[in-house]
């Protein structure tokens, strides 16, 4: 059973890097760092490799995968990249955004990456250990956050050994994630784009690359990850925008309002995004059985730290 044992934690360097391909290449699962969280990875070309990734996590199989490329390059071997798509690769690769484009006939994906969609989430990560590790294995690599289906996100390996316990073979340890909140989703449409996710990179910084998003509000349906109602669930009612908290819960504060524990004590998006897993991986294991979390900005990477809570609290 997943969380029962502890899965093998290894510090980054050459040697595990070199043991994590070798298990990427076999098959295996391998949780791996990156600057957003900590992503569960497995070849994005194995039906079987995949497979494994929904059952360790539990997850529905109509939400699609984002898959993990070293460059530009080798995400032009999967996806049709328009002049849009290009430009806003070039503006922000290496890094946290993730483009959702149509699928290259031929490219070798397995089916349930895309969850039968005819669309790929595509991303290039900045952080050494992952580039390094898409570089060593040589594969495209499907990483969605290494952690139970609709639980909290991990930033850190204690948090995925936690969750995922021996379901997974392998976690390289990194460290804190820098970030700490899950990659921007674009999808360019026919006329302007959508923004799916809310991430590090903020709407107004895609719109000075491309231009402004357009009438594209039409829904369709699950796209991307991270797209589902309820989300990033703690395991406890969430209640937002407290500035203050009631004797049975645990008030995570943010700038003026202390709280027990804090996103950013002085009011710094940024470090709120990279404290807010952590915050509510705190939250899930304290005897208070709420939490009430302090109102947060819906400004710049505010309105990514707001989607996360909404998502929590629903």
């Amino acid at each position: 059973m997943s969380g029962k044992r502890r899965p093998d934690i290894r510090q980054v360097d050459a040697t595990a890097l070199a043991a994590a391909a070798e298990l990427l290449r076999a098959g295996k699962l391998v949780a791996v760092p990156t600057e957003t969280v900590y992503g569960l990875a497995a070849r994005a070309d194995s039906e079987s490799a995949v497979a494994a990734i929904y059952r360790a996590k539990g997850r529905p199989d109509f939400n699609p995968l984002i898959v993990h490329v070293p460059s530009l390059e080798a995400a032009e071997r999967i996806a049709l990249f328009d002049d849009r798509a290009r430009k806003l690769a070039e503006a922000f690769w290496p890094g946290p955004l993730t483009l959702v484009l149509p699928l290259r006939k031929g490219a070798t994906i397995a089916p349930a990456v895309t969850a039968g969609l005819p669309t790929v989430a595509l991303r290039c990560p900045a952080h050494p250990a992952m580039h390094a590790l898409l570089e060593s294995c040589g594969l495209p690599l499907a990483a969605p956050s290494a952690n139970r289906s609709g639980a909290v996100s991990p930033t850190a390996a204690d948090h995925v050994a936690a969750s995922l316990g021996s379901a997974v073979d392998m976690v390289l340890d990194g460290g804190a994630c820098a970030r700490g909140i899950e990659s921007t989703i674009v999808a360019p449409r026919d006329s302007g784009w959508s923004l799916l996710r809310p991430g590090p990179v903020t709407a107004q910084q895609v719109e000075a690359v491309i231009g402004p998003a357009g009438d594209v509000t039409t829904p369709r349906g699950i796209e991307a990850p991270g797209q589902l109602a309820s989300h990033y669930a703690p395991g406890k009612p969430v209640r937002l925008n407290a500035e203050s908290a009631a004797a049975d819960e645990f008030h995570i504060g943010f700038g003026d309002v202390a709280g027990h524990t804090s996103l950013s004590a002085g009011g710094d998006l940024a470090e709120a995004a990279a404290r807010l897993y952590g915050c509510l991986h705190e939250a899930a294991g304290d005897a208070h059985p709420r939490i009430a979390v302090a109102p947060v900005p819906d400004e710049g990477i505010g309105a990514a730290i707001n989607d996360r809570l909404r998502r929590a609290a629903a």
